[in-house]
């Protein structure tokens, strides 16, 4: 009796056992348990290996971030032009930045999901959406919380300003999540990074601003409060352009314009120092955040897409560097 058709029988197991492997299984079951996070489905590449912790994880994936960014930014914007601000205001940014950020990150996920484009999906969306429910509940709490505070505590010509960064914020929605195409010379300013840095800078200064006393006029002549103001919002369009080229894996120039940016902060931080020193200070902090994005993007072949993306939100902290100064320049 031959034996060929028992060694085939053994070589097609053979090859049947290196065709299942345990590492395919362990990926049909990662497809299983979660079907929409497809940065978990590309293959894991092995330069690299650097990922953040994990309280810097759900910091980014809670959409935590914002609030943070926004509420350091407003205060550190009132404590450079010299203004007291109110405890609810920076209360109020936190829950109304939160409660934006949720909802525009479960509309992204929706549009994506809706017109089959998943690769658009990050780690966030897909986070987001499979606790959509959580988010949802979360968000509209934190709205009932910040309009409950705008009714009772917000003066009513507040209001009226705030009512005109609210419409802004609308348009926001209305140009990033609408599928019509816009004019090719509209384009960059109603792209996505464009209006998020030019809104979210806004809303952060708007308090400050809106409390500036007369005898803050000559400040304002001088232009350091405009200067610092629009310096940190090419600082949030930077923020934004970077995180969009790492994540679509996009040839950018985020290191060029990364040092650029900073070379201004710094010689804007010189020219003030003897005029203004608190805006100084403060553009000397926006100015290394500058630095610290060029130097992240040296690391984009090293990092995960969440450890870059959490970390650019993370270096925009860098005005709580001024907190030993605040304690003393009275």
């Amino acid at each position: 009796m031959s034996r060929t058709p028992l060694r085939q029988d053994s070589q097609s197991a053979s090859q049947s056992r290196h065709i299942i492997s345990p590492a395919t299984i362990s990926r049909v079951l990662l497809i299983a348990a979660n079907p929409l996070d497809q940065d978990s489905l590309t293959p894991s590449q092995p330069n690299r290996v650097l990922n953040a912790p994990v309280l810097l994880r759900l910091w980014h994936l809670g959409s935590l971030d914002a609030p943070t960014v926004a509420v350091t930014w407003s205060l550190a914007f009132a404590w450079a032009a010299r203004v007291q601000l109110p405890a609810w205001v920076p209360i109020l940014l936190a829950l109304g930045t939160w409660a934006v950020y949720i909802g525009d990150r479960l509309l992204d996920a929706r549009t994506a999901l809706a017109c089959g484009e998943h690769h658009r999906l990050r780690e966030r969306h897909h986070f987001h959406w499979r606790n959509r429910n959580l988010f949802i509940a979360s968000a509209t709490l934190a709205a009932c919380a910040a309009a409950a505070i705008i009714f009772v505590l917000m003066p009513v010509g507040a209001r009226e300003r705030n009512a005109v960064l609210a419409l802004a914020a609308l348009a926001y929605f209305a140009a990033v999540h609408s599928r019509r195409r816009s004019p090719a010379w509209l384009r960059f300013f109603l792209s996505k990074e464009f209006l998020v840095g030019t809104i979210f800078t806004a809303g952060c200064a708007l308090p400050t601003f809106s409390r500036l006393p007369a005898s803050h006029l000559n400040i304002l002549l001088r232009g350091s409060f405009f200067t610092y103001i629009l310096f940190f919002a090419f600082l949030a369009w930077l923020n934004c352009y970077a995180i969009e080229h790492w994540e679509s894996a996009k040839s950018s120039r985020v290191f060029a314009v990364a040092i650029f940016l900073s070379c201004i902060g710094f010689v804007l931080s010189a020219a003030l120092y003897r005029i203004d020193i608190r805006s100084a200070a403060l553009l000397g902090t926006g100015a290394i955040a500058a630095l610290l994005l060029a130097f992240l993007d040296t690391l984009r072949g090293r990092m995960t897409v969440l450890s870059l993306r959490a970390s650019a939100d993370l270096v925009l902290l860098t005005p709580l560097l001024l907190i030993p100064l605040a304690m003393r320049i009275p």
